[in-house]
């Protein structure tokens, strides 16, 4: 086979074709992504709704979407149809020039953020949410000359090396050396895995008194008490935590944060990349917790994934021409055409819908086909959820040790496309997440039927149920 024949694979079909693509990959695709954290990768080449289509026509049922970046549904017609437009009209055209898609879309988040939080801002785009993050942590050491921060244990903010820093996982720095600007990391409101071993309904919230304390004397590192100024610039958040595993703060905890940070004028940076664009059933998923942040960053679902538009929204005292000028950031694919005109439909298609209702009414179904379970099977620990922003953390029969075994074998059954639910031979298509890497973080798509969530559920019981077998 000569070097075009080997490139052209045309001719195959079915698994010969996923067989032959797969050599291809091994040799040639970087592994320094996340493709290879499952032993058996698919090939898919179609998707529609809810459903991914590999190389031999398998259905699978996808109930993380991307995680959840393709919150509107696979080939959503509306705003694949805008995109196509936009192709025809204004394809490309350098970020330095100014075009009606990018003014208007920035105006109408500007213009939601002044109705929800009552602060007027302003909009700035970037092309990823890790791009996105990097902005805000410029407009922090901007607005308050300090470089370092806070972030959340079991936090995720990206992969760039700035956005490393501020990630709690150690294996994203671990071999790019030192990280001078590392946050300093505080235990998350986990309340299944309280880390002081405190019970939700009797701790007072416990570990906001601990964060409080922090600054009750300069030699807990965090605060000069003669000048009442502290070492750190901002405190990185996620309203509800995304890679961590869906977990979902107590009431009270973020706004009581809040009270602590503007003693001593430290940010509240609100990564919305995953729970933004009505994922919780609210448009930001801090709008949950009576607390205005003072920077928003966004990204995935803005676009519904057709195109990498991320971007920050900051009140006007930190974002304004004087204090943020021309030229502060840039990025060459920010606020594209494309996106930005995706973006726009994508809140023309918001500001049309009910989500307010539809989606909180699709989480407590699905929410209770899983606790159904629950009660079936000791192994399935802990189901909660916000929305369609739903955690199933799996144990050992305890209940409560965290079983990552388990979960890597029924992630791989999905995938194998060879369950039987729903009468024909499928797949199911589940994301990993948390601290242990033992909990599916579930994020379907916005217009999933019941019929969808039922055959959700069905699914991850037969594959339970298989996993359970092969481990014994």
């Amino acid at each position: 086979m000569n070097f075009t024949q080997k490139l052209s694979l045309k001719s195959f079909k079915g698994k010969i074709k996923q067989k032959e693509l797969l050599k291809l990959e091994s040799k040639y695709c970087s592994w320094g992504d996340t493709v290879h954290y499952v032993s058996k990768p698919n090939v898919f080449e179609r998707s529609e709704g809810s459903f991914l289509y590999d190389t031999s026509g398998t259905e699978y049922l996808d109930l993380q979407m991307w995680y959840s970046a393709a919150n509107f549904g696979y080939k959503n017609e509306r705003l694949n149809t805008a995109l196509k437009k936009q192709i025809d009209v204004l394809p490309q055209l350098a970020c330095q020039y100014l075009h009606e898609e990018k003014i208007r879309l920035a105006a109408k988040i500007s213009q939601r953020m002044e109705i929800t939080f009552e602060e007027k801002g302003r909009v700035h785009f970037n092309v990823g949410g890790a791009s996105a993050i990097e902005d805000a942590m410029k407009l922090m050491r901007n607005h308050t000359g300090r470089n370092l921060s806070f972030a959340f244990m079991g936090g995720y903010h990206g992969r760039t090396l700035g956005a490393s820093a501020i990630t709690s996982s150690f294996r994203y720095r671990e071999h790019f050396g030192h990280f001078g600007d590392r946050a300093f990391f505080i235990p998350y409101p986990y309340c299944f895995r309280c880390p002081y071993d405190k019970k939700q309904e009797s701790c007072s919230l416990h570990c906001l008194k601990l964060f409080e304390r922090l600054f009750e004397t300069e030699y807990y590192s965090v605060v000069d008490k003669k000048t009442n100024k502290s070492e750190f610039g901002a405190f990185f958040i996620e309203s509800i935590q995304g890679t961590g595993g869906y977990i979902i703060p107590p009431q009270g905890y973020f706004k009581g944060l809040k009270k602590v940070l503007e003693r001593y004028n430290i940010l509240m940076v609100d990564d919305e990349v995953q729970m933004g664009f009505f994922r919780t059933g609210r448009f930001w998923g801090i709008e949950h917790f009576d607390v205005v942040p003072d920077i928003v960053v966004f990204g995935k679902a803005l676009t519904n994934g057709l195109n990498p538009l991320s971007g920050v929204w900051a009140k006007e005292k930190y974002i304004s021409p004087d204090v943020f000028p021309p030229g502060s950031t840039h990025s060459t694919f920010s606020s594209n055409t494309l996106g930005t005109t995706v973006g726009l439909e994508v809140l023309k298609l918001i500001g049309e819908s009910n989500f307010t209702e539809s989606i909180p009414e699709k989480g407590k179904y699905l929410i209770a086909r899983f606790k159904a379970l629950q009660q079936k099977y000791p192994e399935i620990g802990h189901v909660d959820g916000l929305g369609l922003a739903i955690r199933v953390e799996m144990c050992h029969k305890d209940g409560y040790t965290p079983n990552r075994e388990l979960t890597d074998k029924i992630e791989e059954i999905g995938l194998g496309g060879k369950l039987s639910a729903g009468g024909k031979k499928r797949g199911l298509v589940l994301d990993i997440g948390g601290y242990y890497k033992n909990t599916f973080t579930l994020a379907p798509n916005f217009y999933i039927t019941k019929e969808e969530m039922d055959l959700g559920a069905d699914l991850f019981e037969e594959a339970l149920i298989k996993a359970l077998k092969k481990k014994g």
